[in-house]
């Protein structure tokens, strides 16, 4: 019984570890903070470590946001919350049709570091990622 509650506890302890880990902008390096306040200056950001790269949480005129930044400072990509209206039609015909009956919990518009769009919908605890078109490319686990 005990290695079973012990081996319960490893498992989630890596599932948290593996979804990004809060930060201290203490712990921060210091191109990646200049690179965030380049782009956003005077906004206060939420920061976690996220497969060696910086996630930075904040809203932006009301808007939740993020970015992902790699220790040098440069950005991977931008991410914005949208209304879940404001996927492409091709988008949503796909997620009814493959998801049918399931909440779409949320929607995001992701900008590459080479401007390439992709869209986000959040459905069943998966992310179902979106070409600029609204084709699908692939479903990861959130």
């Amino acid at each position: 019984m005990k290695k079973l509650l012990m081996l319960t506890i490893l498992g989630i302890s890596l599932v948290f570890v593996a979804c990004g880990q809060k930060l201290a902008a203490s712990k921060v390096p210091a191109p990646v903070k200049t690179s965030f306040a380049k782009e956003y200056p005077g906004i206060s950001p939420k920061w976690e470590k996220e497969n060696g790269n910086y996630e930075v949480n904040f809203k932006k005129d009301g808007t939740s946001m993020s970015l992902l930044i790699q220790p040098n400072g440069s950005i991977i990509e931008t991410e914005m919350d949208i209304k879940i209206d404001d996927l492409p039609a091709v988008a949503l015909a796909y997620l009814k049709e493959h998801y049918p009956g399931k909440n779409i919990k949320e929607a995001a518009k992701i900008t590459k570091a080479d401007r390439s769009l992709n869209y986000e919908a959040e459905v069943n605890g998966k992310d179902v990622i979106f070409d600029a078109n609204g084709k699908f490319i692939k479903e990861a686990k959130d």
